[in-house]
Order: C-alpha cells, then structure tokens, then sequence
C-alpha cells in the first residue's frame, strides 16, 4: 500500500481519535464515572453482581462501601473456575484467553483474565493510539514505509479446558488482524516459539533483512537482541543495519538505567523514545508528547481507577481514593476496575501524578518491591536516579541490579546490600559506592535521616556481579523472556542470597 494512502488512513483515524480524547481531557471525572456505572450495568447479571447487588449501586460512594478491595490471591478461585470453562461469573461475556504472570515476588503464575472487550477496548485500541500520538508529534515519519519489530514473551499459547493461556504478548500477536502482522517483524511463528534462546537467533536472522522503522519491546531484553544484531551483522550500531528507524516504543520496566547504552547502539541519531505502561491486566498510559517521561492516563479505556496513598497502604489507616482526589507528587499504588472482570484489584504498582490537568503520571515501582526496613522508604525511582547519577559520574554503565537489606544484629548497625552487573564498571567501585549513597541521600530524605552520621545505616555494600549474572538466574528460574523481570529491591533476602551463590 503506498506511503500517502496509509498516512491519509493514519490522518483519518487520528483525528476521529483525538476528539474522544479531547472528552476524556476535558471532562475526566465524568468519564471515569460513566465508565463506571456502564462497567456494573454490564456485570450487574455476573455471579459476583448479584453477590453484591450491583443492580441497586447509583454512585461511586456506593460502589466503594460495598465491594472490597482484592488482590489475586482472594480472585483466584473465581479465576480458575473460568479457566475451566465457566461463564458468568465475574465478567459477562466467556472469557477465552488468560495472561500467564509469573510475577517477580511469586513463583505462582497468575492467569490474568482477558476478555474480548478488554482486548479491543484496552490493549489494542491503546497501540492505536500510541501510533496516532506519535504521528501527531511527527508528521514527517515515516514509519508505515517499513516494519515496526516486535519482541514479546517467550511462551507459546497453550490450550486447555477450552480456554487459552500465555504470555499477553503471544495472546495480542496471536489475535492481531492481518494487516497488523503484514506491518510486523518477526513473523508470528517466530513471535510464538517457545525457547527463548532459539527464538531471539531466529529474530536477529529474520529481522536484519527487513527495512524495520520502529522497535517495541521491555527496554532490558530488547538490548539483549539489539546486541545481537550487531554482533551477527558486524556492523557498529543499529543504524548500519536499519538506517530508517526512527522510535522505539519501551515500556515494562524503568528506562533510565538502559538509557546510556541505547544511546551507544543508535549514535547522533533521531530515534525518538515512546513510553508505554501497560501489564496482563490492562494498558494504562502513554507518552503523548515527544521528549517527555511523564504518561497520559488513558481514561476510556474499560478500566476505572482507584488509589491508595503508599504511606497508609497495607495500614489500619488505608485510604482508598478516587481520581478526583488524587495530589500531584505523592506516591499511590493502583487499584483497578476493569472490563475483564476485575473489581477493585490490587495491580502491585505505584504511580506518582506529575499534573492532574490533564492527568500525567510516572511509575514509581511495585507495592512489594521496596525495601522499608528501617523506616527509609527507599523505592525503585529513588534507586535508579542515584544509580544514574552514580554511573554519570563514574563513567560506567549498568546492566542489572537488586538489592536488599542487610538486618540489624546485635550491636551491628543495618545497611542495604546491593549486586550490580556493569557492562562497564567503574574504575574504584569504592567511589562508586561513596557517590551512589549520596545520590540516594539526595533524592530520599528518609534514607538521608537514616544515613546521618550511621545513625541506623551504615553505607551501602555493593558486589560487582559477574557477566550474565542476571540472565543465568532467570534461566534458572524458567523466566527468559520479555515479559520477565529482575527484581530490584525487596524487603527480604530471598532473591540476594540466591543471586550471591550463582555469582562465582
């Protein structure tokens, strides 16, 4: 199809979108709250409609008396009847498809429902949309000249009791319409196979002769492809082997340690980075603006939002919140709503609103992943700004990390013990370790107190890891793959002490 007539398709849809949008910004209070109200009229029906009487609910204050909040595990008997093939029980409609989770805290998978409507309502009306903002931004691209390459899980879809389960990124590839799968790379039996090593050498073969304008994939497993790309072309960075790429839509997990090395592979370049924020259970926000972080809450999407102030969460004070209420700067954890049959559900993540006018946020980090053993509230967004600060001024470039306390033992003070895997190590890690506290201190002022004069902390203890360090865990664990995570910070010494007899 020539490049004019898709830009004039593009242009189209671009514009009839960016009316519904222009509803949502204008108005985002009343179109959470008719979203709302159509989500309990649609399940008012359901097993779990009539067990709290969603017929009679009229508002949000209602809504939020009468339902409580949930976390998987207090879904998962609901959950697993359906998998087996049972209707109506949280969700109108059959629900076919079940994203495959295994978290990063749990060696449990999670089978996160997927409805027909949450998957063209949410998923794929979001990578829409990403493509209409972009466009807008750039109205010289040229990204439907070539393919855009896609780097999703390593699972394949498995059938069982008539439903489907696996990885999102196979369940989207899997029902993408024909003209989504001509615009792709890799083809679909590549996207779907199963071994993750295999695959990602049978990625690099397909993918180097196409003409690939876009990539879209979690940051840290799409460096590992890239990689080896260059290393099986030869070539001195990606643009020697697709010299028209010109964005890379990221999402998954935090961009900012990766940053440094992207830069490397796509030298003096153009290349834009888009943010996206989306999980199994449903697409969330998007970068709207090019050279921005923060994110557009998508409003009209099936999911109705909720918040929980972290310094009450898990508290005999929580509070949980709507929209309308929420503060700029403060750090919340999400509960949602959504068309797929979850109500009032713990997603595991924490968001921080950098306007509410329109509403813009960044992910912080996850509800588990932080560590807050000895009152310092150290979460993931504190840790990767003093770690890029750290390797700035260092000159030295991160891979992976975790980290985890060391606990308090007699007279012995407690500390925060971390494993780095450098691509680049800094010359004195002793230095390293000096500049990184003091960025930390820096950015929390909780850790700082804690820090003064060693009043409960001493300094950070930091391992270089050994090259692969990361991966071979992963491996070990079954959990190559893009939708696999490290994790990075954690109350206990589980992943630590793991992560240090592998790092021999």
């Amino acid at each position: 199809m020539p490049i004019t007539i898709v830009n004039s398709i593009a242009s189209w849809f671009l514009k009839k979108r960016f009316h519904q949008i222009e509803l949502f910004l204008k108005y985002p209070i009343e179109v959470q709250e008719e979203l709302l109200s159509t989500l309990i009229s649609k399940a008012k029906f359901t097993e779990i409609g009539k067990q709290y009487d969603f017929e009679s609910i009229k508002n949000y204050q209602q809504f939020a008396e009468r339902i409580p909040i949930t976390t998987y595990e207090e879904n998962e008997a609901q959950i697993e009847r359906a998998r087996r093939g049972e209707s109506n029980i949280f969700w109108p409609t059959p629900i076919r498809w079940f994203a495959k989770s295994s978290g990063t805290t749990n060696a449990k998978s999670k089978f996160i429902p997927v409805s027909s409507d949450s998957l063209e309502d949410c998923h794929y009306a979001a990578s829409k949309d990403l493509l209409c903002m972009y466009l807008n931004n750039n109205p010289n691209s040229q990204l439907f000249t070539g393919k855009s390459l896609r780097l999703g899980g390593s699972k394949e879809l498995y059938q069982e009791n008539g439903t489907i389960f696996g990885d999102l990124s196979a369940i989207l590839i899997d029902n993408m319409p024909f003209w989504a799968e001509f615009s792709s790379t890799p083809s679909n039996d590549v996207s779907l196979m199963a071994n993750w090593e295999n695959k990602m050498q049978a990625i690099v073969d397909e993918t180097i002769k196409e003409n690939v304008t876009s990539l879209a994939g979690v940051p840290s497993w799409m460096l590992v492809l890239l990689n080896n790309v260059i290393e099986t072309t030869g070539k001195q960075h990606l643009l020697e082997v697709w010299p028209n790429l010109e964005v890379y839509f990221h999402g998954g997990v935090s961009f900012d340690p990766y940053v440094d090395q992207y830069k490397k592979i796509f030298p003096n370049s153009g290349v834009k980075y888009y943010e996206t924020y989306n999980a199994s259970e449903g697409f969330f926000a998007i970068q709207d603006r090019n050279d921005e972080k923060d994110l557009l809450l998508m409003l009209d999407y099936g999911i109705f939002y909720e918040f929980i102030p972290m310094d009450s969460y898990g508290s005999s004070e929580e509070k949980v919140i709507p929209l309308s209420e929420v503060e700029e700067g403060v750090n919340y954890a999400i509960i949602i709503t959504t068309n797929a049959g979850l109500w009032r559900y713990k997603v595991g993540d924490t968001i921080r609103f950098t306007s509410t006018s329109p509403y813009r946020i960044k992910v912080t980090g996850r509800t588990k992943h932080h560590i807050n053993v000895f009152g310092e509230e150290l979460i993931i967004e504190n840790a990767e700004a003093a770690l890029k600060k750290a390797s700035q001024l260092t000159e030295s470039e991160i891979v992976d990390y975790t980290a985890a306390p060391i606990f308090m033992s007699g007279k012995d003070k407690g500390a925060h013990e971390w494993i780095i895997e450098f691509k680049k190590p800094p010359n004195d890690l002793s230095n390293f370790s000096k500049l990184f506290d003091e960025a930390l201190q820096h950015v929390n002022s909780d850790y700082e107190a804690k820090r003064f004069n060693n009043m409960t902390l001493n300094a950070p203890k930091i391992h270089c890891a050994r090259e692969r360090l990361f991966y071979d865990w992963l491996k070990e664990k079954d959990k190559l793959g893009g939708q696999h995570k490290v994790p990075r910070l954690s109350n206990s010494r589980d992943f630590i002490e793991e992560l240090l007899i592998l790092n021999i």
